[in-house]
C-alpha cells in the first residue's frame, strides 16, 4: 500500500473483483494504472452480457439524452466507470481517489516497460468455475460498437515481438552471470564472507 504507481495488467482478471479491490486501494491513497482492460473477464456467455449492456444503454435522459448517462464503448472506459460507482466521487475524497486512477487498452509506451502486477483475489482462474461461460471486455466492446479492437490488437502483436525479443536477451544475459558466478574462484575472500554471516 502507497507504492509508487502500481501498474496491474488487466488479462484473466475478474471484472467487478478486481474494479472493488482497486477501488479500496485508490482510496487508501495508492496510484493504480491499469493495463489490458480490453482482455479483462466478465463472467457470463457474451449474449448474456450483450443484453445486459443494451438493458444499460436504454437508460437516459427523456427530454435530453445528450445531458447522460453516458454509455462508453471503449473497455479501459467501462472499467473506468465501474470503479467510480466504487468510491464515492461525488466527494472531495472520491474525485482525488478517481484521480489516481488510469485504464488503458493494450499496453502502451511508458508501462510495456514496466513491471506489470496480477492481483490474484480477481484471477479468473482462481475464481471462476472451469465449466462456466465467460465474456472478454474486448468481444463485448466489439459487438456494441467500440471501434479499435483490430488497432490494439495490431499494436499488441507489435509489442508481443519486441517484448519476446527482450526476454531472450535478458534470458542470455542471466545464463551467463549463473556461468561466471559458477566458475568464480572464492577462496582468497570466502574467509571474510564467512565472518560477516554471507
Amino acid at each position: 500500500m502507497l507504492e509508487k504507481p502500481i501498474v496491474i495488467d488487466g488479462r484473466g482478471h475478474l471484472y467487478g473483483r478486481l474494479a472493488s479491490i482497486v477501488a479500496k486501494e485508490l482510496l487508501a491513497g495508492q496510484k493504480i494504472i491499469i493495463v489490458r482492460c480490453n482482455e479483462i473477464c466478465i463472467s457470463g456467455s457474451l449474449v448474456r452480457n450483450r443484453v445486459k449492456y443494451a438493458q444499460f444503454r436504454n437508460k437516459r435522459m427523456n427530454t435530453n439524452p445528450a445531458r447522460g448517462p453516458f454509455h462508453f464503448k471503449a473497455p479501459a472506459k467501462m472499467f473506468w466507470r465501474t470503479v467510480r460507482g466504487m468510491v464515492n466521487q461525488k466527494t472531495a475524497r472520491g474525485q482525488a481517489a478517481l484521480g489516481r486512477l488510469s485504464t488503458f487498452d493494450g499496453i502502451p509506451h511508458p508501462y510495456d516497460k514496466m513491471k506489470r502486477r496480477v492481483v490474484p483475489a480477481a484471477l479468473k482462474v482462481l475464481r471462476l468455475k472451469p465449466n462456466r461461460k465467460f465474456t472478454v471486455m474486448g468481444d463485448l466492446a466489439h459487438s456494441v460498437g467500440w471501434k479499435h479492437k483490430e488497432l490494439v490488437d495490431r499494436l499488441e502483436s507489435k509489442r508481443k515481438v519486441k517484448a519476446d525479443a527482450f526476454y531472450a536477451k535478458k534470458k542470455a544475459a542471466l545464463g551467463l552471470r549463473a556461468k561466471a558466478t559458477e566458475a568464480a574462484d572464492l577462496s582468497a575472500v570466502s574467509g571474510v564472507l564467512e565472518a560477516a554471516g554471507y
